[in-house]
């Protein structure tokens, strides 16, 4: 199995199928002198999680919230046990709390995972939303389309613009809450974004800039291939 690694400055990826669970997304750190995690893996892994934190030279005492991407449960699954350990905060776009809170919508029984519901602290509204953690400024930006209440995070640091984009990849399906229209109005909000380094929902890290562009277009063509577009 693969080890935790520093991405870039005050940035890590602690979680992946291949580094802490096969059913996991991609768990990102962002060291800010508080500990911010986006996402939390689908919820058989919290241990390894929290022992890949102290690899890293990190405290897990010092996780202070829970950025939530969307409502599948490779991405909340341990959600719950981050709050009971260490009182971590959960944000999470509002179109996607209930199912975060009761569990309907999730697809963890697809998973055969049996998911903990977690209470949403802050609820995120509108197209976009700033939030300060150390002083460091992240912007939340809804992208409607892998689920109603998908949100990508994006953080100026060092130089370089961060994005943890989510699952670019998909899928768009209905079944999974996908609307393949509001995907590609979401997919080129992205790449209007410039990033430099783009940290996806489990495809892992891709940089430059050229390589971010390129990876979201590459989707962005097959969704405005098959969608049909008024």
């Amino acid at each position: 199995m693969s080890k935790p690694f520093r991405i870039c400055q005050d940035i890590y990826i602690i979680g992946s199928s291949e580094i802490s669970h096969p059913y996991d997304c991609c768990v990102y750190l962002v060291d800010v002198g508080e500990l911010i995690l986006i996402d939390s893996g689908a919820g058989r892994s919290f241990g390894r999680l929290v022992d890949n934190i102290l690899t890293s030279g990190l405290a897990p005492e010092k996780i202070s919230t829970v950025v939530v991407t969307h409502r599948h449960i490779d991405h909340i699954g341990s959600l719950a046990e981050f709050k009971q350990n260490y009182g971590a905060k959960i944000v999470a776009h509002e179109s996607d709390a209930e199912a975060i809170e009761t569990g309907k919508g999730t697809g963890a029984e697809l998973y055969g995972v049996s998911y903990e519901p977690c209470q949403v602290d802050v609820k995120l509204q509108g197209a976009e939303q700033k939030l300060i953690f150390g002083g460091q400024a992240f912007i939340a930006l809804h992208i409607p389309g892998h689920t109603r209440g998908s949100i990508a995070i994006y953080t100026d640091m060092g130089g370089k613009r961060i994005l943890f984009g989510q699952d670019i990849h998909g899928p768009y399906e209905a079944m999974w809450g996908g609307e393949p229209k509001k995907a590609i109005i979401s997919l080129q909000k992205l790449i209007d974004l410039k990033a430099d380094i783009l940290c996806e929902g489990h495809f892992g890290i891709y940089q430059p800039a050229t390589e971010v562009k390129g990876y979201i277009e590459g989707y962005l063509r097959q969704l405005q291939r098959t969608a049909k577009v008024d």
